[in-house]
């Protein structure tokens, strides 16, 4: 466990990962980043709404160390590409980060538990 007693990233991703797989949605790890604590960055594409605006969401945690969710870029629904170009700089700037690409009709974030149940 790490020392702040949080889940592990690779855990907690291989967990979203494999609720996704069991309710047939397509998730992948687009880029691994470190282990145990890398930041996660969730670019969700809503299939059914068509066209290629995405929801591109990043990790923060509040005052008491409670994890959210909020959008990555100024755009609530920014285009693929400008999704995709985030991403890569992203990584540029944090080697440690995680991305993940979920393809969910519904646009939720399995990572969000409000969300998740929903």
């Amino acid at each position: 466990m790490a020392d702040d007693d949080r889940l592990p990233t690779h855990l907690w991703v291989g967990a979203a990962l494999a609720r996704c797989s069991a309710e047939g949605v397509p998730a992948m790890v687009l880029h691994k980043g470190e282990r145990m604590s890398g930041v996660v960055l969730v670019k969700i594409s809503r299939l059914a709404e068509g066209g290629d605006a995405v929801r591109l969401l990043t990790q923060q945690r509040d005052l008491d160390g409670r994890l959210g969710w909020v959008p990555a870029l100024k755009e609530d629904r920014p285009s693929e590409a400008d999704a995709d170009a985030y991403i890569a700089r992203a990584r540029a700037r944090d080697p440690d980060l995680w991305a993940v690409e979920v393809e969910d009709p519904t646009g939720r974030n399995p990572f969000d538990p409000k969300e998740a149940e929903e």
